[in-house]
């Protein structure tokens, strides 16, 4: 073949070449954009406005890399290809688990919706139906509606002493009943009914994580967290700065104080004697880690704070029954030396 005709066959091939690597920029380039769009995308939120919420789906969006999705439209070796394969099932993965986990949040917030109904349905002392529930938690929930429920009554307990129970069953009509919350330090009993233990028992937790103390905008900035704000009238708690400062503290549950050599003054939280008698650290610690989804040990300082109260109190304990012990037998020797001898 002549020598320019050869010439003209290597130009037209490597304008070939050329204008296939140009497209095949332009399909990575592409995949790349797409990529990028799908992971800038809103997540599916519980309850917000978003239509895909509403229509029931439990699912979030599939967060895509964008070098990954850009290395659609390239051609690549035999090993790069099982490597992208590897990186790919990687990614659906994490994918499922992020859909997983965003499904439970979404039960979560359902849940917590549903308690907010309960609570408005005792203080007004109306019946509770299941459908009507379903209403607030909307219809195309209704195959999680045994979960749902089940949260929304963990939580009921939890905070408020309140059981959710079934009026007959299979009658889909539900009612909440206090329910006593008993200790099993000695003999002591006690009931924290409705609401009390839904403020008080937070309030205990955070001066107990505070080192037994806890400053008044601490209080006030868990109690914001849960939608209760001083001057504001809740419709559970009523006016809450009058409940915390006032009631719960002629109540003995809280004692209100100002720190001392505050200039300008401020004022602090801690536990009044009758939290002191009618809970323990232990008891309010449990609770904090049911909140948490948690155990004890979570807490390393309080945790062994709680063990050591535990034993100083066993020490006193059988320094008690000794000296009762103690004093017994001296009883009875007294008793013995006064009888008269037998005849």
């Amino acid at each position: 073949m002549p020598r320019g005709q050869k010439s003209k066959l290597r130009a037209r091939e490597k304008r070939r070449q050329n204008r296939a690597e140009a497209q095949g920029l332009k399909s990575a380039q592409a995949a790349t954009a797409e990529g990028e769009a799908t992971a800038s995308s809103p997540p599916v939120t519980g309850d917000g406005a978003s239509s895909s919420s509403d229509a029931g789906s439990l699912q979030a969006p599939a967060s895509v890399s964008a070098a990954t999705s850009a290395t659609a439209g390239v051609s690549c070796k035999r090993s790069d290809v099982r490597g992208k394969s590897h990186v790919q099932k990687s990614k659906k993965s994490q994918a499922a688990h992020c859909s997983e986990s965003s499904g439970q949040d979404l039960l979560t917030r359902k849940a917590g919706i549903l308690a907010n109904y309960l609570l408005c349905k005792y203080k007004m002392n109306e019946p509770i139906k299941k459908g009507d529930m379903l209403k607030v938690i909307h219809k195309r929930y209704r195959e999680h509606f045994p979960e749902i429920l089940k949260k929304a009554s963990e939580r009921m307990d939890l905070f408020f002493g309140l059981e959710v129970k079934e009026v007959k069953p299979n009658s889909h009509s539900y009612s909440l009943v206090c329910k006593l919350d008993d200790t099993s330090e000695g003999s002591v009993s006690f009931a924290w009914q409705f609401p009390t233990k839904g403020i008080l028992m937070p309030l205990l937790g955070l001066i107990f994580l505070n080192g037994n103390r806890a400053s008044e905008e601490e209080i006030w900035e868990l109690l914001n967290i849960f939608g209760v704000y001083a001057g504001k009238t809740h419709f559970i708690f009523g006016e809450p700065r009058k409940l915390i400062t006032q009631d719960l503290v002629q109540e003995n549950y809280l004692e209100y104080r100002q720190v001392p050599g505050s200039d300008p003054p401020r004022f602090e939280f801690l536990w009044g004697p009758r939290a002191q008698a009618e809970t323990t650290k232990a008891k309010v610690l449990d609770f904090l880690s049911k909140v948490k989804d948690t155990v004890s040990t979570d807490f390393p300082p309080r945790y062994e704070e709680i063990l050591r109260d535990e034993q100083e109190r066993a020490r006193a304990t059988a320094a008690t029954m000794a000296g009762a012990t103690d004093k017994a037998r001296a009883r009875s020797r007294a008793t013995s030396s006064r009888d008269p001898p037998p005849e």
